[in-house]
């Protein structure tokens, strides 16, 4: 299977260095970065409350 890759690859003109590349930007950019959900709830919204009222 990868020697048909390999054939196919010089047919279509991809380079060997190409592949290369392409395989360290997939390293890279590749993997999923943080997770963003929680930034959509207002920051005054995430922060702790620090002052609490004490009546009563």
């Amino acid at each position: 299977m990868k020697q048909l890759q390999k054939w196919f690859d010089l047919i279509a003109g991809i380079s060997e260095d190409e592949q290369k590349r392409l395989a360290m930007a997939h390293a890279i950019f590749g993997s999923r970065g943080p997770d963003l959900a929680e930034l959509a709830k207002p920051a005054c919204w995430r922060r702790p409350v620090h002052v609490r009222s004490r009546r009563g």
